[in-house]
This record gives structure tokens, sequence and C-alpha cells, in this order.
């Protein structure tokens, strides 16, 4: 049996039924989720600030900007309020998407992108942003068509598919979705956190992209958008970042 497999196979032996279960098996996945997604983008970000308020709501001591804190406290409640729609198996719909990004960004854009532009957490860009050297990106107008088709596309994967059709089908939301970059800010935290719902959804370990590990993150996104939508390196990429991720919890089952 590969790490991979054991992994799966000790996710589907907790047998996961309620909210209170599930929040028991994440309890220290969501601390470094939280951790790695917010230090992808912001060397601000410490584990311990994390910790400290995803436990109390607030740090004891933090000298940084207070909009780091407030996108850590953000993804806790996005945590929270994803918990019972995973019990519920609720698929991701065009609604979720903007829930989770208004929860997520709440009281996190700059003047430009609020007051100038008129973006607003929650809302599909208005103004062209892209991403990357390539300036990838929707405009504006095609974004939710966009996402419909993706969200149709993945709509039919169930629990009685293999996992790695899973992960694979994991991976390929998540590569249209930042290219598509529907939002003018956070697609990448609320790429991620989209990903993992949909993984758990469908009865399926979730996985932390290490900060660490940006480089080889970031250039399986370029692969994919640059050489024919080449999905290969950046499922090869999540499944190496899903065996990292539960390393620790199976060498704890082995003693």
């Amino acid at each position: 049996m590969t790490d991979y497999e054991k992994v799966v196979a000790l996710w589907h032996g907790y047998n996961i039924k309620t909210v209170s279960e599930l929040d028991m098996r994440l309890d220290s996945f969501r601390v470094l989720f939280a951790f790695n997604s917010g230090k992808l983008e912001s060397d601000e970000v410490t584990y311990e600030d994390t910790r400290e308020v995803f436990s109390d709501d607030k740090v004891s001591s933090f000298v940084g900007s207070p909009s780091t804190l407030t996108k850590i406290s953000n993804q806790r409640k996005c945590y929270e309020f994803l918990l019972p729609k995973i019990i519920k198996d609720e698929p991701i719909t065009i609604e979720l998407i903007k829930e989770v990004h208004a929860i997520t960004i709440m009281a996190t854009y700059d003047d430009r992108r609020f007051f100038e532009l008129g973006e607003r957490p929650g809302s599909f860009k208005k103004n062209d942003f892209v991403v990357g050297e390539g300036e990838y990106g929707s405009a504006p107008e095609d974004v939710e068509s966009e996402l419909e088709s993706l969200l149709d596309e993945i709509y039919n994967i169930g629990k009685l598919a293999e996992p790695t059709q899973v992960l694979r089908t994991a991976a390929y939301f998540h590569a249209w979705y930042e290219t598509i970059h529907p939002f003018a800010d956070g697609n990448g935290r609320t790429g991620r956190t989209l990903m993992n719902y949909f993984l758990m959804v469908n009865n399926h370990p979730p996985l932390i992209v290490y900060s660490e590990d940006r480089k080889a993150y970031y250039a399986a996104l370029d692969l994919f958008r640059e050489a024919d939508a080449d999905l290969n390196p950046l499922f090869n990429f999540f499944k190496q970042q899903l065996e990292k991720t539960w390393k620790a919890t199976l060498n704890r089952k082995k003693m």
C-alpha cells in the first residue's frame, strides 16, 4: 500500500458522520491549513498567531498589519461556516463560492479596490484583475458563466469515484478557478478552501499546500496554464502535499 493509499484508508476509517467528529479530526489540520494558506501570500503570518486566533479569536501580542489578523480570523469563521455543509454533502455552487469569499475576505480590501474600483467581498470582480506573468484571468463579464461551466464539469464526481479521480478533479477545479481569477483579491485563499471542501464532500482527505513549497505550487499552476492545460504536475504536487499533510498522523498510528 502506498503512502497515498494509507492516508485515504485512514480518512475512510474515521467514518465521520457529525460536525463534532469532523471538527475533532481536523483539530490540528485547521490551524496548519490557515497558517500555510496565509503564509503563501504574507510573511507576516505566524503559526503562533494563527493558533491563538483559532483557540481564542485574539492574540496576546502582535505588531504587524491588523489586516493580517483579520484574514486569520476570517479563515476561522469560514472553517466553522463550512463544517455543517461538509457533513450535509452540499455541492459547490456559485452562491457558495460567493459566500466563502465574503467570509474569507471581509474587511481586507485595500482602499483602491474598495473605494476607487467598487470591488466588494462576495461579489465577482468588476475590473480586469489578472494573475501571473501571463496575466491570466477571465474578463469580468465572463466569470460567472465560466465558473458555472466548471461546476457542471465536476458535479458528477461522487462518493463512489476512485480517490485518485476525486483528487485529480479537485486539482482540475483548483487550476481553473485560479486561472479564471474570479475576484479582485483572495482567489488563492478561497480556491484552496473550496478545493478542500470538494475533497471532503467526496469522502477524500483534505490537504495543506505548505508555504515552503510555494515555488513548486505556483510552477505547477503555471504549467497548467501554459502547457495545454497539463494537469499532471499539479495533481502530483497535491498528492505529495496530501502525504506530507497526514504523515505525522500516520506515524502516530504506528506507535
